[in-house]
């Protein structure tokens, strides 16, 4: 049987405010782009300014996919962002365009482009008594536990790192194998794209400068009447998608918890945290190519046009 040829798939990923929109936006002049957004706040509906939505004028020259799916109050994880990813792309090559997913959310880029791991759900008593064991003897002694039945996992887990290694215990003990042994076979297993992976970051000094001027031009473009109109609709401060960055500090303002000038402030150093832990998670996928959005456009559009012939 001829195995099917993989779809070609474009990846640009990297921290909040490293310019991957933009970048998107300005290269399809050079191909007919469909965006599917891997932002797992994007989804919802009514929160545009909060989670820098494509502007419409963007979205004019790119049609963005998976924005505004589901309300403030629903549901919507790395699975159904995967299903509905993958009908996307089957959908914008079948109309004779290109597909690209565009986003900082790693977690939804991995589950599309790899799958997730069939694994068992979680067992609650076999938790708790791991995390008891943890108390009683010491996280080194679960993480010895782990040693012992999975070495190549423990290898990868630090020893006090609880929730990772009753994880792997609890993996291991339902279904009697390793986890490191069903992740290596799920690796090759679920890999339906030939991908180009590019990581947009500009210098660290620039990223936090956009980011600053981000938060200021939110700030201005109605980031404070956004999630007063969310709250006024009748969704509950403690959703969690209202307790997310820039909503969470905007609604404490609102409430009078905090002023208007901390809360600009309190955003920028948390979108600036965020920023590097997105970048920790990118970092550690050896695929992803690093560019300057700014001054590698040029190489940038050079890679792009080597991975399409």
């Amino acid at each position: 049987m001829m195995r099917r040829k993989k779809i070609a798939l474009v990846v640009l990923c990297g921290p909040t405010g490293g310019g991957k929109t933009a970048l998107a936006a300005r290269l399809c002049e050079h191909w007919p782009l469909e965006v599917i957004s891997a932002d797992s706040r994007q989804v919802f509906r009514g929160m545009d300014v909060g989670t820098a939505k494509a502007s419409r004028a963007e979205q004019a020259l790119v049609p963005h996919q998976l924005i505004d799916v589901v309300d403030p109050d629903e549901e919507f994880s790395a699975a159904d962002f995967a299903e509905r990813g993958r009908t996307l792309i089957e959908d914008i090559v079948a109309r004779g365009r290109r597909p690209w997913v565009v986003g900082g959310t790693g977690f939804y880029i991995r589950a599309l482009t790899q799958g997730l791991l069939d694994a068992p759900s979680g067992d609650e008593g076999l938790r708790r008594r791991w995390h008891a064991l943890a108390r009683e003897q010491g996280s080194s002694a679960l993480w010895e536990r782990l040693r012992q039945v999975d070495p190549r996992a423990a290898a990868r887990i630090h020893p006090n790192n609880v929730v990772r290694v009753v994880r792997a215990l609890e993996v291991f003990t339902l279904t009697g194998r390793p986890i490191s042994e069903l992740q290596e076979r799920h690796r090759f297993e679920d890999r339906p794209y030939a991908l180009l992976k590019l990581g947009v970051m500009p210098s660290r000094d620039e990223l936090f400068r956009r980011i600053d001027e981000r938060v200021d031009a939110m700030a201005n473009g109605g980031l404070f009447e956004e999630a007063q109109a969310l709250l006024a609709r009748g969704y509950s401060p403690r959703l969690k998608s209202l307790r997310t960055l820039g909503y969470g500090e905007a609604i404490a303002y609102l409430r009078g918890e905090i002023s208007r000038e901390r809360a600009l402030e309190l955003i920028k150093v948390h979108t600036r945290q965020y920023a590097k832990r997105q970048l920790t998670w990118f970092q550690k996928d050896p695929e992803i190519i690093w560019v300057d959005s700014l001054r590698e456009f040029a190489t940038i559009q050079q890679l792009i046009e080597n991975f399409y012939s």
